[in-house]
Parts: C-alpha cells; structure tokens; sequence
C-alpha cells in the first residue's frame, strides 16, 4: 500500500499515528506513506485545519508520528495509541514537495522522496538535491525516489475533464496539468523506461477514469 500523496497536515495527528500503525500491522508492514503539505486551501478548509500553518503542522505531525510508532505516549497518559510495534520496525515515509523544507523532513523523518507529478526531465533536479542532502547528513544507503505519474486510456475527453476540475483551483496551469496525463500504451511504457533513466525506482499510475478496466488496460501496455 502506498499513499502518494496524503496531506499529513490536514488529519488529526494522534489519529493519523493510530490509524497508520494499525493498517501497517494488518497489512504485515507493507504500508508506505508519501506525505506532503498540499496547496489546495480548500482541502484545509473541509478538515477544519489552518492552513497558512500547514508547513508547521507538518513538522508537528511527522514528529508525532514517529513517536507514536515508536511505542511512546504522545497523548499525556502512559498508553501508546497504536499497536505495539515490531522490534527494528517503523511505518515507511516518502516525503512529496519541491521546497527546502521538504528535502529536510525527507533526510530527517523518512526513506525517500516522491514526486507529485511532472515529467522525468523536471524532477531531476530535485532528485540530485535529495540524494546530495542525503549523503551529508550521513544517512546510510540511497533514498528511495518516487514519482507519481497519471494516466487514463480510451477516453482522453474525460481524461481531461477530471483533471481539469480537480485542479480549477491552479487557473491556468490546469490545463497543462491536463495535458500532461499519458494517454496512450506506447505513452505509459515511455514512462516506465523515462522515470527508471533518471532514478525513480518506484513508479505509481494514478487514474483519471473512473473505471475498474483502467487497471487491466495499464497492465496491458507496462507489465
């Protein structure tokens, strides 16, 4: 399982701690969590959560997190709020974001970093600064490198259409937005072998179409 991305912020912490715990137990610890800040105000809104403090709350949030999935008490009592956690065990993090910020929580609180949309040329830039960051805080190995790329085949119109409305709030930039979604077969396994080239060892498709067969047709064109 592999959120990229959810809005860590934007949840209650003690319950985001409990909740990722829990599902990374039932799940035998196979749960990544790609986490990032968002940039939609209306996302903040609908959860009743600041978000001109989201940068903070993220700090905030990571912080609890961990502590929580280390087996501490994080709500002033002496229970923990999550399962007792596997000894060497932790919920994996992929922190998503282009900023400064972001490379310091990616180095400091997870295993990685994902890109939240964009072409294979674009993220390289942001990939380099990880991994230098990454070699000076002395962290062992590499980071993991993901990207999340959409797609939709057989209905480019309603392709379009979704893409556009979930990102009305970007203006004109959602029609670049729209455009960039890979539409053909030949598209999505130029993808693969294009993200693989420049360091991204984990590929995640997200659908625009609203439809089961969309994962058959994605299957068909990369595996």
């Amino acid at each position: 399982m592999f959120t990229d991305i959810l809005l860590a912020p934007a949840y209650p912490p003690v319950w985001l701690a409990k909740a990722t715990a829990s599902l990374d137990a039932m799940s035998g610890g196979r749960l990544t969590l790609g986490l990032g800040v968002g940039g939609r105000p209306d996302d903040y809104a609908a959860m009743d959560r600041p978000f001109e403090r989201r940068g903070r709350l993220m700090d905030q949030t990571l912080d609890l997190l961990h502590r929580a999935w280390a087996g501490e008490s994080v709500t002033g009592d002496d229970f923990p709020v999550g399962p007792p956690p596997e000894a060497g065990n932790r919920v994996s993090v992929l922190i998503g974001g282009t900023t400064d910020a972001a490379v310091s929580r990616t180095v400091r609180y997870a295993e990685g970093w994902t890109a939240g949309g964009g072409t294979p040329g674009m993220i390289v830039p942001m990939v380099e600064k990880v991994r230098r960051a990454w070699q000076e805080a002395g962290r062992d190995g590499e980071p993991r490198i993901a990207a999340l790329a959409y797609f939709g085949l057989g209905d480019d119109e309603a392709s379009r259409a979704a893409l556009r409305r979930y990102y009305g709030f970007a203006g004109d930039w959602a029609n670049a937005i729209a455009e960039s979604a890979l539409r053909t077969p030949q598209a999505a396994r130029d993808a693969v072998k294009q993200f693989a080239e420049v360091g991204v060892t984990e590929l995640v498709f997200d659908p625009t179409i609203a439809a089961p067969d969309q994962v058959d047709r994605l299957a068909d064109a990369v595996l």
